[in-house]
């Protein structure tokens, strides 16, 4: 009579009906899927979790849920999936939106809004991509911030003139 057990120490392969890892739309060469989300990231607060309070954390983070409060990502990648919803202020190394976030935004070294992303509120980054369909309403702060002690010893015309080219800064955007 032939036992389980007894194929797996000839090395018969034991065949699973269980969804694996493998099964996955990207995997099976769906490449309509949604793109993968960062090779680093190592938590996820996904689509039907709901957060009210503070985030606070230094691993990357995938949110596609909803957040209400602060995410304080300082040393970190933050990405916004499709179905997220963010009302907070945000602090991230780069944040990558695909859904809603409304807040004040600061990312040390990059913002990118993909085409599904919507952002209202003051967004401070070096550097700001936007997608063709994406929505950015609020105030932009972009590029290297200048050294304060050089602001202060220019002349009042001088440190406009410097600000003006070191950052882009508008009113109301709508992309």
């Amino acid at each position: 009579m032939w036992r389980k057990e007894d194929a797996k120490t000839q090395g018969v392969p034991e065949i699973s009906t269980a969804n694996t890892a493998d099964s996955s739309p990207a995997a099976l060469g769906n490449t309509s899927a949604a793109p993968p989300i960062s090779p680093r990231a190592a938590a996820c607060i996904s689509q039907g979790i709901r957060i009210k309070g503070e985030v606070t954390g230094k691993e990357d983070l995938f949110i596609d849920g909803q957040v209400d409060g602060k995410l304080d990502l300082t040393g970190a990648s933050l990405t916004i999936g499709p179905n997220g919803k963010i009302k907070a202020d945000i602090s991230a190394r780069e944040l990558i939106v695909r859904g809603l976030v409304q807040g004040k935004v600061s990312a040390r070294e990059r913002v990118q809004l993909w085409n599904t992303g919507r952002v209202e509120g003051e967004v401070q980054t070096e550097r700001l991509a936007i997608e063709d369909g994406a929505f950015l309403r609020g105030k932009v702060e972009a590029g290297k911030p200048l050294s304060k002690p050089r602001e202060a010893s220019a002349g009042s015309a001088q440190g406009a003139a410097a600000s003006a080219t070191a950052g882009t800064t508008l009113g109301k955007a709508a992309i």
